[in-house]
């Protein structure tokens, strides 16, 4: 918005009307949505922690009071292995165990999403397409580059 001096105005109705202005387009945007809720405090029960010692092994052993629990232990070269639980509002408790080392993250739990099984039997004929089409690349790989040594 921009505020401009009419004739005989004087400059606090400029400077009023301006602020009037600020005031009311700043109020807007603060306002709690209409659906806020009051925020509940969630005590923490148990927060267990060891720092890292000078091979790297930690541990962590976590809970509220709304009964979110994290279990945590690390080692050297960066290996962990955990739990996290939680109960779902309807009840369900959710369950995550996980490794995480040299072979990536290996979680757990019955509420991970499965991929299916593949429908039907790979055809033998596609398999032995496969086959060949690796000891192609494995012969190609073994074998010098026949353009070695030759102009463009």
């Amino acid at each position: 918005m921009i505020c401009t001096r009419e004739e005989g105005g004087s400059n606090l109705e400029i400077v009023f009307a301006c602020l009037v202005a600020v005031a009311l387009a700043d109020t807007a945007y603060y306002a709690p949505p209409a659906d806020s809720r009051e925020v509940e405090f969630v005590p923490i029960i148990k927060d267990d922690r060891v720092h890292p010692d000078e091979h790297g092994a930690y541990s962590l052993d976590m809970e509220t009071g709304d009964g979110i629990m994290r279990s945590e232990q690390g080692g050297a070269g960066g290996s962990q292995q955990g739990k996290v639980s939680f109960t779902f509002p309807d009840g369900q408790v959710f369950d995550l165990t996980f490794v995480a080392d040299e072979n990536g993250y290996q979680p757990q739990s019955s509420f991970l999403p499965v991929a299916p099984a593949f429908p039907h039997p790979i055809p033998q004929f596609v398999l032995d397409q496969i086959e060949f089409a690796r000891q192609q690349e494995a012969a190609r790989e073994k074998s010098p580059s026949r353009s070695y040594g030759t102009p463009n």
